[in-house]
């Protein structure tokens, strides 16, 4: 999945909440074009409310849509400089409690 990663970090301004709701209605487009369960199956996203940070992997047509409308979304929304959009090289190590950083 290398280059297949969005990352999107938004500026502390943006209320969590207001994230979590525009990429809901980013992944209900993308069932208005495919249908719920292909979207069920094929899109992949967390978000870290705590940090603002969305990630969306659009490795796939289904994910490839839900980060064009998420993006879409959230400039009309939010503005171009609420947030910055990155590409990553590959998917980060997750963090466990208590291991060295």
């Amino acid at each position: 999945m290398i280059g297949n990663i969005y990352r999107y970090q938004f500026t502390p301004e943006i209320p969590a909440r207001d994230i979590d709701e525009t990429l809901h209605l980013a992944l209900l487009a993308a069932e208005c074009l495919h249908g719920e369960a292909k979207v069920r199956l094929e899109a992949s996203y967390c978000l870290d409310a705590e940090k603002r940070v969305c990630v969306i992997d659009s490795g796939t047509a289904i994910g490839n849509y839900v980060v064009r409308f998420f993006t879409g979304f959230a400039t009309r929304e939010f503005g171009e400089r609420a947030f910055t959009v990155r590409r990553m090289d590959r998917v980060p190590e997750p963090k466990v409690a208590g291991a060295p950083a």
